[in-house]
């Protein structure tokens, strides 16, 4: 992720489901951390799993998890266990946030010094807004990592894929996947200055596409500076 020196910086980590990120904030420095989701701390997994396995059989594509009411569980939070258990084991002073980061008044939230929007902007409906929302609320830098694709032949064009149904990882809730370009080229829109990319998982992965037009994924990081 090539983070900065995060020692008394103010982090904000959208999507954060198990914590990773945040306890990792926290080990390096970070002064405040706020953990911010809902929608995985939602899920029942176990539940998701069995309703997943019989669309399986059935051969049907599996519905959004929150359209699910035996899976989407918002007031009681099965999802967060995972979370919360780390948190009492580390002695963590992450500040836990329950709340749609799509629907939260983004003054509520508050802005911090670095933002991690990671492993979610392929869930949103609205990518560019997203962005946007992460621009608002990023003091110094963000970073972004998501799915990211590569059409042979097209990589200089701003690209989105969009997924209609679970053919991305066998997910419902996937739905845009941008190219480097793209990603890089919203960022701009959406008010940072400058943005850097690691593109080597990438292009190690284009080297499969050799054909004009062929499509292979990978994974990205971008950091977008304010």
């Amino acid at each position: 992720m090539h983070l900065p020196n995060l020692v008394s910086k103010s982090v904000l980590d959208i999507g954060s489901w198990d914590g990773y990120f945040s306890f990792a904030a926290e080990r390096l420095g970070a002064r405040k951390v706020i953990s911010l989701d809902h929608y995985v701390w939602s899920l029942d997994f176990t539940a998701r799993y069995r309703y997943e396995m019989a669309c399986r059989s059935q051969n049907v594509t599996p519905a959004p998890w929150e359209t699910v009411p035996e899976i989407w569980k918002p007031d009681e939070l099965p999802g967060k266990a995972c979370y919360d258990l780390a948190h009492v084991a580390l002695g963590s002073k992450c500040e836990a946030v329950v709340g749609d980061f799509m629907a939260l008044d983004a003054k509520a939230i508050g802005k911090a010094d670095v933002v991690f929007f990671l492993g979610v902007l392929y869930h949103v409906r609205d990518p560019f807004g997203a962005i946007e929302r992460v621009a608002a609320l990023t003091n110094e830098l963000a970073v972004i990592e998501t799915v990211i694709v590569y059409v042979a032949g097209y990589d200089r064009f701003p690209l989105w894929r969009f997924y209609q149904g679970d053919e991305l990882a066998d997910d419902p809730t996937n739905y845009w996947v941008p190219n480097l370009q793209a990603l890089k080229a919203m960022c701009l829109a959406a008010g940072f200055t400058r943005v850097e990319a690691n593109p080597t998982p990438l292009k190690t992965r284009a080297r499969q596409a050799t054909k004009p037009g062929s499509v292979v994924g990978s994974r990205g990081v971008v950091r977008a500076w304010k």
